[in-house]
C-alpha cells in the first residue's frame, strides 16, 4: 500500500505512534509528540480531529470519568480541539521530521478541513465502522482507508470491506480491541491472518496493551501496520496513559519491528545458515585427539583417544568407527588424529609387499 510517497508491505511495516488526545488540548504538547514519535523512529504520528459541535451533544457519556475541568465529554472534545491553522501547522511539523500526518476523523466537517490540509491516508477508528455515509466520503477521495475494528462484529467489518471495495478504494483493514488497557488474551493478533486470507488485503494491529508485545508478534505473523498509544511518561494526564507505550518503549519498538522485517525478509533454509557459519565450525566444534602417546601399531581403544577443541580433524561421529582400527605411526598426546594415519586392509597389504 502507498501512503505518501511511502510503500508498506508485510515485510516493510508501518509503526505508527497513536498520540490521540494525550496532548490534552495543549497545541506545544501536541509538537512535542510529533518530535518524540519522529525521534524514537516510527513511520506515522496519528492523531483525533474532533469538532465537538459537529460530532456529539452534551448526552455523550464519558467513557472514564477522568476530567477535572470539564463538567461533559462535550465539553472536553470542545476544550481539546485545534483549529485548521493550527492542525496544519501539526502536518507540516509531521512533514518536516519525516513521519507521516495521520488524524481520524469523526465527522463530515472533520473530513472536510483534513482534506483542506492534505493528509495521505485516512484512519478510520473503531466506532465509526458502520458509519456507512463516512466510509462512503473517505472513499471518494481515493486515499488509502485503514480501518480499525476494536467494536465490530466479523459480520460488520463484512460489510464495511464490501463497500470500501466496491468504492475501489485500497484499504487495509487493522484488528483491534477498545479495552484500555487491553489485556493480554483479548489483543487478538492471531486475527492478523484471518484478515489477510478473508479480505485479501493487507492487515494491520492497532494496540491498546501498554506494552510493546503484541505489536512485535504482528509483525512476525504478517502485520504490514502497527498502531500504538504513546505518553511522554506514566505520569501524564488522560485516560489512554494506561494503555499506551512511552516514548522510550516506542523507540524499542521500533527497533524490534525492523529486526523482525529484516528477518523475515530473509529467510534462508538451515544448510545455507551453516554454510555460512562454516568458519565457525573449527572454533566450537571439537576433533579426535590422542588422550595419550600412541605408538605405531597400536589397536585404537577407548582410552587411547578423546575429543577436544579446536574442529578441522576427524569429527567427533567417527570415534566409534576407530575403535579396533590399527594406528600406522606414533601419534603425540593431544595431536589430532587424521584419515591416513589409520591403517586399512589396502595400506597393510601394500606395505607388506
Amino acid at each position: 500500500m502507498r501512503i505518501g510517497a511511502r510503500v508498506f508491505r508485510r515485510g516493510a511495516t508501518c509503526v505508527i505512534g497513536e498520540v490521540a488526545l494525550a496532548h490534552d488540548g495543549s497545541l506545544g504538547l501536541a509538537h512535542a509528540y510529533v518530535d518524540a514519535i519522529a525521534d524514537a523512529g516510527a513511520d506515522a504520528v496519528k492523531f483525533q480531529t474532533h469538532i465537538a459541535a459537529a460530532e456529539s451533544t452534551a448526552r455523550e457519556p464519558w467513557r472514564v470519568p477522568f476530567s477535572r475541568q470539564d463538567e461533559t465529554r462535550y465539553d472536553y472534545w470542545r476544550r481539546t480541539e485545534f483549529s485548521e491553522t493550527q492542525w496544519r501547522g501539526l502536518r507540516q511539523h509531521a512533514d518536516e521530521r519525516g513521519l507521516l500526518f495521520l488524524s481520524s476523523p469523526f465527522s463530515d466537517e472533520a473530513v472536510d478541513m483534513l482534506q483542506r490540509i492534505g493528509v495521505p491516508a485516512w484512519k478510520v477508528a473503531s466506532g465509526e465502522v458502520s458509519n456507512a455515509p463516512l466510509l462512503r466520503r473517505l472513499a471518494d477521495t481515493g486515499l488509502p482507508i485503514l480501518l480499525s475494528t476494536g467494536m465490530s462484529t466479523i459480520d460488520e467489518i463484512d460489510a464495511a470491506v464490501a463497500q470500501l471495495r466496491g468504492a475501489g478504494a485500497p484499504f487495509a483493514v487493522f484488528q483491534c480491541t477498545s479495552e484500555y488497557p487491553c489485556a493480554p488474551e483479548r489483543v487478538g493478533f492471531d486475527l492478523i491472518p484471518v484478515f489477510v486470507e478473508r479480505f485479501g488485503c493487507l492487515a494491520g494491529l492497532s494496540d491498546h496493551s501498554g506494552t510493546v508485545y503484541p505489536s512485535l508478534a504482528a509483525v512476525t505473523l504478517g502485520a504490514a501496520f502497527v498502531e500504538v498509544h504513546v505518553t511522554m511518561n506514566r505520569s501524564m494526564f488522560g485516560p489512554d496513559v494506561v494503555a499506551s507505550v512511552t516514548v522510550d518503549e516506542l523507540r524499542q519498538l521500533t527497533a524490534g519491528v525492523r529486526f523482525v522485517d529484516r528477518a523475515r525478509s530473509s529467510m534462508v533454509g538451515k544448510d545455507q545458515l551453516a554454510e555460512a557459519t562454516r568458519p565457525l565450525r573449527q572454533i566450537f566444534t571439537k576433533s579426535i585427539v590422542a588422550r595419550v602417546p600412541i605408538a605405531a601399531g597400536t589397536v585404537l581403544q577407548d582410552s587411547h583417544l578423546a575429543l577436544k577443541k579446536p574442529g578441522g580433524g576427524l569429527p567427533a561421529s567417527l570415534l566409534p568407527s576407530l575403535i579396533g582400527r590399527r594406528i600406522s605411526c606414533d601419534v603425540a598426546q593431544d595431536q589430532a588424529l587424521a584419515e591416513e594415519m589409520i591403517e586399512t586392509a589396502a595400506n597393510r597389504l601394500q606395505g607388506s609387499r
